[in-house]
């Protein structure tokens, strides 16, 4: 789960990165606002990739996919990479646990052989 969580949050970074050169041509928006949001969400990214397993690393992914859905407010178009990311983020974490499940049981069957046999007994 790790590693597909990780991989979609270093795709953030990037995402966020491009989003607030987008936002910077918004004369509504001072350039040192825009950099210091996105400074603060591109670093919450890269920090969440190393504590990711820990308790409350999954809700505060969660809380950055709110984040960048709400950054469609200002630039519009982050309303739909927001979505994309959640979907990422929701997928990474399903399916990411069951490869974690399906390596442990290979694991465990690697050191009881007898489980390996479909009737238990090692023949």
């Amino acid at each position: 789960m790790r590693t597909l969580c990780a991989s979609t949050l270093i795709g953030e970074f990037f995402v966020i990165g491009f989003a607030a050169l987008v936002a910077m041509k918004d004369p509504d928006l001072a350039t040192s606002t825009v950099w210091t949001v996105s400074g603060i969400l591109m670093a919450l990214s890269i920090l969440l990739c190393g504590v990711i397993t820990r308790p409350g690393g999954l809700q505060l992914g969660w809380a950055l996919q709110i984040a960048l859905i709400a950054g469609g407010f200002f630039v519009p178009s982050m309303f739909i990479l927001g979505l994309i990311f959640a979907a990422l983020w929701w997928a990474s974490i399903h399916y990411g646990r069951k490869i974690d499940e399906a390596k442990a049981r290979f694991a465990a069957q690697a050191q009881d052989p007898a489980q390996a046999q479909p009737g238990g007994n090692a023949a």
